[in-house]
């Protein structure tokens, strides 16, 4: 039982960041500063590495890993992508939808590592880490985006 959910919790997970690494590389095509194209590529680089640590979890628990994300990720790259071409401030309407987006996985995170017992929970709570850093990353760009 405890395999199953700790499986059905890191595949919601997975489809979740999948989804965000996506909207991250577009960004980071989309963007003009060449600086904020670093960053985005960077935070992409870490989600990525962090579904593949979690499709290695599920696969060591027995359960078969997401390896993709959801329709809504395409979606959602449109919508932002239209959103930013018509903002006076284009590369701050992506550090806006980006720390929107970033901020529900880190939640997602956080409540999912709370409802699981505490053995299946260290599997997330190793990635806190490196979701924290990105949430930094979108925070702090999106300081200065809105001033």
């Amino acid at each position: 039982m405890a395999s199953s959910v700790i499986c059905t919790t890191c595949n919601q997970l997975i489809r979740r960041g999948i989804d965000l690494c996506r909207l991250y590389r577009h960004a980071a095509l989309a963007v003009s500063e060449p600086g904020l194209r670093a960053v985005l590529d960077e935070d992409a680089q870490a989600l990525a590495a962090m579904v593949v640590e979690l499709q290695h979890e599920v696969t060591l628990a027995g359960g078969v890993p997401r390896m993709h994300g959801s329709w809504r990720a395409a979606l959602r790259c449109r919508l932002v992508d239209g959103m930013a071409r018509t903002a006076a401030r284009r590369d701050s309407a992506w550090i806006h939808a980006l720390a929107q987006d970033e901020s529900g996985l880190l939640r997602a995170f956080e409540r999912a590592i709370a409802g699981l017992p505490e053995d299946s929970a260290k599997v997330l709570r190793r990635q806190l880490p490196r979701l924290r850093g990105i949430h930094l990353d979108m925070h702090s760009l999106a300081g200065p985006a809105h001033s």
